[in-house]
């Protein structure tokens, strides 16, 4: 299973945001997190479609638009027209889960769909079927730098083990919130194969050496 990392622009510095998205894609990470939010569903504000349009003229990484928006299919459009390649959603949102994953669908991309740490997994399996991609997060949304809570990881495990047990073996199942060097392993073990690192990679002198090394990470704790 290919390990995939996705860097969380969150913890780049934000004076010089072209030029830490090209370093990231420079470094071979396999996407960019962005974290979009509303100051409602979440208690803190981050940044809208005007920052991920300017950033995609500029980069070609495939973005990877989380939304903790209370009212996420008003904005799907917009974040689409922003240059967006997939949306994760919060299950804990409003309207209907299955409805806002087909008008990610219709819109072209791909679609994710995301739990806060007090929303059980059975909850997401129903719309395993059509998601691209399911989210757990470690921390509750809103604020990087969180510290993990390894007792997500069962969850982890349970998505796994229906998304194998439907078939979906193409699932991928991300781990957001306190990702780093001596966590991903866990996270990879419970069977999540990409992997929102912040300050783990964003921190660190070289870009390059920290992907590489949390990619062979979670490639050794998952046995391969």
């Amino acid at each position: 299973m290919e390990m995939l990392i996705s860097p969380s622009l969150l913890a780049a510095d934000f004076s010089r945001l072209d030029r830490e998205t090209a370093a990231i894609q420079a470094a071979g990470a396999d996407m960019l997190h962005l974290d979009v939010m509303d100051g409602h569903f979440v208690p803190n504000i981050s940044f809208g479609m005007p920052v991920i349009a300017s950033l995609r003229k500029c980069s070609s990484l495939f973005f990877d638009v989380h939304i903790m928006i209370s009212q996420p299919q008003r904005y799907l459009e917009d974040l689409a027209k922003a240059g967006a390649d997939l949306i994760t959603f919060h299950l804990e949102a409003e309207g209907n889960p299955g409805e806002t994953i087909d008008a990610i669908h219709r819109l072209g991309l791909k679609a994710g769909i995301s739990l806060r740490p007090g929303t059980p997994a059975e909850t997401v399996f129903p719309w395993l079927e059509q998601a691209d991609l399911a989210l757990v997060m470690t921390v509750e949304p809103g604020f990087g730098g969180q510290k993990f809570r390894g007792e997500m990881m069962p969850k982890v495990a349970a998505i796994r083990r229906e998304a194998d047990r439907m078939d979906r073996k193409d699932l991928v199942v991300q781990v957001d919130g306190g990702v780093a060097r001596d966590t991903i392993g866990l996270c990879a073990q419970a069977g999540a194969n990409c992997f929102v690192a912040g300050s783990a990679i964003f921190g660190k002198e070289d870009y390059a050496a920290e992907v590489s090394l949390l990619r062979q990470l979670a490639r050794q704790a998952a046995g391969e």
